[in-house]
């Protein structure tokens, strides 16, 4: 069997709050097969974002491990942590706050080249980030050129040649579409799935639109409160959604038609849990129309059809 390029095996994350202990990431479970893309979704809040910060340690771990290529990349030194970051690279949510303001474009995707002892001259330099630029489709007049004075699609184009400029196997896509139009959005992913092709990169695409998530995933990690309660193929969980969590984020993306209107929607009622000291159990019991007495025990993912795994008690003799 191949080896994945990213797992995790039991990962946590807790932050230490003045009322308890948050669980940000609580028990994860993933695997990603080199040039795939797993999506991960889940409402604002839910620990996505913080998932692929603790993946690439640029947060720690709380416990649990991290494998990249079948190594284990936790208990690493300062230097072998910055050999990995060549191989593990993000593209951020925000583009207008993840650029330096103070820098022009070729200044801002030279720069981690520079850092890493990638080229040393500067004609290199400037010619890798000539090439980096064609690559995004940033053309060559915006080379001196600063943030403020483009558009977002352009600032994000910019974010995806710095993340590329270390020729990374592995990037996190933490929102990276959110923020900008939708015409702009579809090129923006049209480009990425592009570049993976070409390069051979690795995606874990992060993200709360189920309609763009179903466009550029292989896999689709559904979470909720720090869990992890649907995994599989993107396919699979589109055709036919397990957990009641799932299947209410699936009824809520809106359908351009006439003949759905007047028809009565299926909304999720009650209160959130806590992520702060939760108790054991399905944290989404609270909102489910079918829970009982047995979803306030521990849940486990179980495969209830080939790589299509659930954790829900619905399931548990299936």
């Amino acid at each position: 069997m191949q080896t994945p390029l990213i797992e995790t095996r039991e990962l946590t994350k807790y932050f230490k709050t003045g009322k308890g202990i948050l669980h940000a990431v609580d028990g994860i479970n993933l695997q990603i097969q080199k040039g795939t893309t797993l999506g991960v979704v889940g409402e604002s809040g839910c620990g996505k974002s913080t998932l692929g910060r603790v993946v690439l340690q640029l947060i720690s771990a709380t416990g649990g491990e991290i494998l990249y290529d079948g190594k284990s990349i936790l208990k690493t030194t300062r230097h072998q942590q910055r050999e990995m970051r060549k191989n593990m690279q993000i593209i951020f949510q925000d583009p207008y706050a993840s650029l330096n303001p103070r820098m022009t474009v070729s200044e801002i995707i030279g720069e981690p080249i520079k850092v890493n002892g990638i080229l040393r001259g500067k004609r290199e330099i400037d010619a890798r980030v000539r090439e980096l630029m064609d690559i995004v489709g940033l053309a060559q007049r915006l080379a001196y050129a600063y943030p403020h004075e483009l558009d977002g699609g352009r600032r994000q184009r910019i974010g995806i040649a710095r993340a590329l400029s270390v020729d990374p196997r592995f990037v996190v896509c933490d929102e990276p579409v959110s923020s900008l139009d939708v015409s702009i959005q579809a090129q923006i992913l049209n480009l990425m799935m592009d570049l993976q092709e070409e390069m051979g990169l690795t995606y874990m695409f992060i993200t709360h639109d189920l309609s763009v998530v179903k466009h550029i995933s292989d896999e689709i990690m559904v979470m909720y409160l720090g869990q992890c309660v649907e995994r599989a193929s993107s396919k699979a969980l589109f055709e036919s959604p397990k957990h009641p969590y799932t299947q209410a984020l699936l009824k809520a993306v809106p359908v351009p038609s006439l003949k759905n209107r007047g028809k009565p929607k299926d909304i999720l009622t009650g209160e959130v849990t806590s992520p702060i000291n939760p108790k054991p159990g399905c944290r989404f019991t609270a909102r489910c129309k079918f829970a009982g007495a047995e979803c306030k025990k521990n849940m486990v993912l179980q495969e209830v059809e080939p790589g299509h795994f659930v954790a829900c008690k619905i399931y548990e003799s299936v």
